[in-house]
């Protein structure tokens, strides 16, 4: 069965990486690095700080911040124990991948789907109550993680564990985030009751 879903992932993988074209791979390289959502981290930034007061924006920054370490880690920890080549490494498959970025790390599962995915889930059950959009931040996840499909860096195997395992630990944090809010600004909305209309604190 294992090998089965393995082939699957791999049919999967050849098929929407054919779908690339050397017009559009510039493109996909600037959406795959970090720093070109940056406009989007501050917009995020500046709207919790605007909305939470800066001490509980703080707060929230420094939660981000362990969640994208945890998982980070725990994702190298995996690929590293694990060992599953990237499609431009494998053989079986080199000579037809579009590898427009090579990687000698290992692929499964992946770091980019599995941290954008755990800071999306956390940011929306942290800033839903105040912010009526903030659902469009999990644009960022599907669009950053399948750059690296594109890009021939992944198996959708590994975007799709990378998803699932980032949206428990983005869970998983959202909880301690609860509790530091809850003992630090009780004043504030509780997760599990979005439509609370307590008063809002600057902070």
């Amino acid at each position: 069965m294992i090998e089965k879903l393995h082939q699957w992932d791999v049919q999967l993988f050849v098929y929407l990486n054919s779908l690339g074209s050397e017009t559009w791979d510039p493109v996909w390289e600037i959406i795959t690095k970090q720093v070109a959502w940056i406009p989007v981290f501050a917009i995020v930034i500046y709207l919790a700080f605007k909305r939470l007061g800066w001490k509980h924006a703080l707060m929230v920054v420094g939660v981000v911040g362990l969640t994208v370490l945890f998982t980070d880690q725990t994702t190298n920890l995996v690929k590293n124990t694990v060992q599953r080549l990237r499609p431009g490494n494998n053989p079986e498959i080199a000579t037809i991948v579009r590898a427009v970025i090579k990687r000698h790390s290992f692929s499964f599962f992946s770091g980019h789907a599995a941290n954008s995915m755990a800071v999306a889930v956390l940011v929306y059950r942290v800033l839903h109550p105040y912010l009526k959009y903030i659902g469009f931040f999990f644009f960022w996840p599907l669009i950053f993680a399948y750059s690296r499909i594109y890009l021939g860096l992944h198996y959708p195997g590994d975007i799709l564990t990378g998803y699932i395992f980032g949206a428990f630990m983005g869970w998983l944090m959202s909880l301690l985030y609860a509790k530091l809010r809850d003992k630090y600004f009780p004043e504030h909305e509780r997760l599990d009751n979005p439509t609370n209309s307590k008063p809002i604190s600057n902070g």
